[in-house]
């Protein structure tokens, strides 16, 4: 089954709270169905000509590809990085139960 309504956002964050914040602010706003949070991933990236690391949170956010320019927006709007990752994969199956879910809690 592939359905191209569902996506799943990855966005990292530079704290447990900022990352809570985003979520809650994302669900309030009904802009996502669930987040998860996992609260360590160190990150090693390229950034202005050197590679950094940096310990961050990560969140997976489940939303609908009409949500994903708000979700974006959002994130934009209330991130403490200057270029946040925001990065978005389409979802090519799971459970009905669970989309269907998805779909009645994203507006």
């Amino acid at each position: 089954m592939k359905d191209d309504r569902y996506l799943v956002a990855l966005v990292t964050a530079g704290s447990s709270d900022e990352a809570r914040i985003i979520a809650d602010m994302l669900l309030r706003q009904r802009k996502a169905a669930c987040v998860n949070i996992v609260p360590a991933v160190s990150s090693l990236f390229w950034w202005r000509g050197k590679i950094e690391s940096a310990n961050e949170s990560l969140l997976i956010i489940k939303t609908t590809a009409s949500s994903l320019n708000e979700v974006i927006a959002l994130v934009r709007q209330v991130h403490s990085y200057e270029v946040p990752e925001i990065i978005a994969l389409p979802v090519v199956g799971g459970s009905l139960d669970y989309l269907e879910w998805l779909d009645k809690e994203v507006d």
